[in-house]
């Protein structure tokens, strides 16, 4: 396949290396490849930090207002791929097929989000961290708060710069 597999995160934080894996999570894989393709991602933040957990982004500005996105995609949570430490997985809402552009990076092995039948539908792995884990564990360490409705916040702007392909 013709696709660019690596793409570069640039954080405030320091930049993350990822693979996707369009063998085992097409659908996922080519969404994501779309949003970089057309720089959704650029200026938005990591909004969501949990430690020993994940750090969430790809849908939020610095001022907590989400961008408008692409219609959901179909869940592939059982694509084999495991939601452990270090792997690129999507963000979805209590509705199995509502992916959209949010994105997670687990922190941990949480094994608690892998598909384990229709009553947990898990969520869709679709590619790791191949460099960068210092700065994934950077934006880990920031503290959160409240802003709004929302938790986790981080309460120092951790800016996604931009999303390229890197190679």
């Amino acid at each position: 396949m013709a696709e660019n597999k690596k793409i570069a995160i640039n954080t405030s934080k320091g930049a993350i290396i990822v693979e996707l894996d369009f063998e085992s999570a097409p659908i996922t894989a080519k969404n994501f490849a779309d949003y970089v393709r057309e720089g959704f991602f650029d200026g938005t933040i990591f909004h969501r930090v949990i430690a020993g957990f994940m750090i969430q982004g790809g849908g939020m500005k610095p001022d907590m207002k989400e961008k408008s996105n692409k219609a959901p995609i179909k869940l592939e949570s059982k694509n084999g791929l495991k939601n452990n430490r270090g792997t690129l997985a999507m963000a979805r809402t209590n509705v199995p097929d509502s992916a959209t552009s949010q994105f997670f990076i687990n922190l941990a092995d949480n094994a608690f989000l892998n598909y384990s039948g229709p009553g947990n539908p898990g969520y869709a792995v679709f590619g790791k961290v191949v460099e960068g884990l210092d700065v994934v564990d950077a934006i880990a360490a920031v503290k959160t708060g409240r802003h709004g409705y929302h938790s986790d916040v981080p309460l120092e702007t951790v800016l996604i710069e931009s999303i390229v392909f890197a190679d």
